[in-house]
């Protein structure tokens, strides 16, 4: 098992170097950035299976024993998450190889995102609050790279705020395990499950927590720290803000549950009340700002700031069933976000434009690109039986039984907002006749992207990922058992610290 619990960090590395090897060759470079996420993929169906059936995995690299050694570690959570990144890893690279021009090919676009892709697995893996940092800096410079090139001024703009706002939380989160490392002596994060809590200054534990969480805030675009991401996610080509969409910002959901589960638990009545606080903020300000744009992009950008207050808002009850909504969301919502922002992608080319002002007819003339955009919408507001409703169902019902009103009253009024801006888009987009100034409909890309040579490549992600958002609906019960299998690991994380530490107690 130490082999399988490796790959999902060796494949895309692997086949990175690979492809850096044939950079003048654009077909093998292709080629193996298709390989290499089929076999990231299959890594993961693997990894997942293992976990479900034989409980958690870990391996100590070196042969050097926890707390002293580098510790790789797979839970469901970490498995669930380690499938999403294979599956969003092959659905943009195929949807890549029809819409990312020669030119970011020639400058290394497939092995950045493996480096991407690496960079994110390693994260999901690592048992080490120290190597969690490193892991968010190898994704943090490959994401950089991606999001620059091309070089042109909005995009520049745009990776500089980036950049710059990721690496204060960085610095954040360096200072953070620093004083951590002070206290406790480990950063081995089951170690630190176990010290923290019989440390006698308590106080300065809670502090360290609450940088944590403001370096992990900033990383998921939490309010009020999420402003770098519509500034920045609306500038790449649409399979680049794809993956950002439905991959990045969730490494730091993920940071900050895996964190707050096991690491800070020693004050929850401060800490995660903080969580639930922001994580209703971050739903209302988001949804708003999404009502506010009149660009395609700008608009899901602000969605996806609306929606990680959905993915963060059971962790905030702190309850089972609030955690485990949480993991069902996160599931759904990656799915979810990463289909709309390549349906936009089509949009933009058939309508010859980003802007809502200037496009319209495309129910008319395009009715299965109206399909594709409707589904994963309206699942992102909530509507049932898709997969959304089902996840802010879970969250909903979690945050009743915890008596957490306030924050189920904001959750449904930001669903709302949600369906608002969902109606508006697809009156815009889909339903009011086209404009006089737009010439682009029709045009002679856009018939390619429907009926070319390469259709295929661009179409099967999309009807895929729809696909998923459909099943997941359709079998909401087995998925939502997945969620809270993972949810009550998480919750009770003494399975986790006898595997990692072994004979320590």
């Amino acid at each position: 098992m130490r082999l399988l619990l490796l790959l999902p960090v060796v494949i895309p590395f692997l086949t990175a170097i690979l492809a850096l090897l044939f950079n003048q060759r654009r077909a093998a470079q292709r080629a193996l950035g298709v390989i290499g996420s089929v076999g990231l993929l299959v890594a993961g169906i693997m990894l997942l299976a293992v976990v479900w059936t034989r409980g958690i995995q870990v391996t100590q690299l070196g042969g050097w024993p926890a707390p002293y050694g580098i510790t790789f570690v797979a839970d469901l959570f970490s498995a669930i998450m380690v499938l999403l990144a294979g599956i969003m890893g092959l659905t943009v690279t195929v949807y890549s190889l029809v819409t990312i021009d020669a030119e970011r090919e020639k400058y290394g676009y497939y092995p950045l995102v493996q480096i991407l892709l690496m960079g994110v697995c390693g994260a999901f893996l690592t048992g080490d609050i120290f190597n969690l940092y490193v892991w968010f800096e190898v994704l943090l410079i490959a994401s950089f790279v991606l999001l620059a090139l091309g070089s042109e001024r909005a995009q520049m703009e745009g990776a500089i705020k980036y950049v710059t706002l990721n690496l204060i939380s960085s610095a954040f989160f360096l200072a953070a395990i620093g004083l951590l490392y002070a206290e406790a002596g480990t950063l081995n994060m089951a170690d630190l499950s176990r010290k923290l809590l019989e440390l006698p200054q308590q106080g300065l534990v809670t502090t360290v927590a609450t940088l944590f969480l403001i370096a992990f805030g900033i990383k998921a675009a939490m309010f009020p720290l999420f402003f770098w991401l519509p500034a920045s996610y609306h500038t790449p080509p649409t399979a680049v803000a794809a993956i950002f969409a439905g991959l990045l910002t969730k490494v730091g959901v993920y940071a900050l549950v895996r964190t707050f589960t096991l690491i800070f638990v020693n004050n929850v009545a401060y800490t995660h009340t903080i969580i639930l606080t922001a994580a209703g903020l971050t739903m209302i300000v988001g949804v708003l700002g999404a009502l506010a744009q009149t660009e395609i992009r700008r608009i899901l950008s602000f969605l996806i700031v609306s929606h990680i207050g959905f993915a963060v808002m059971g962790l905030g009850i702190y309850t089972p069933p609030g955690i485990a909504g949480s993991v069902f969301y996160v599931i759904e919502d990656m799915i979810v976000l990463t289909a709309l922002f390549l349906v936009s992608g089509v949009i933009r080319v058939l309508g010859g434009s980003d802007r809502l002002d200037q496009l319209g007819g495309l129910y008319a003339s395009a009715p299965g690109v109206a399909a594709l955009f409707f589904i994963p919408a309206l699942s992102l507001a909530g509507v049932p039986p898709l997969s959304g409703f089902f996840a802010k169902l879970a969250l909903l019902e979690a945050g009743i039984a915890a008596q957490q009103y306030a924050i189920v009253a904001t959750a449904i009024i930001a669903s709302i907002l949600t369906l608002l801006t969902i109606v508006r888009f697809w009156s815009e987009v889909f339903w009011k006749p086209v404009p006089l100034a737009a010439g682009a409909l029709g045009n002679g890309q856009g018939m390619l992207l429907m009926h070319g040579r390469d259709a295929l490549f661009l179409w099967t992600p999309i009807v895929v990922m729809v696909a998923l958002i459909v099943a997941i609906g359709l079998a909401a019960g087995p998925v939502f058992g997945l969620a809270q299998a993972a949810g009550q690991q998480l919750f009770d994380p003494v399975e986790y610290m006898r595997v990692v530490l072994g004979g320590l107690s």
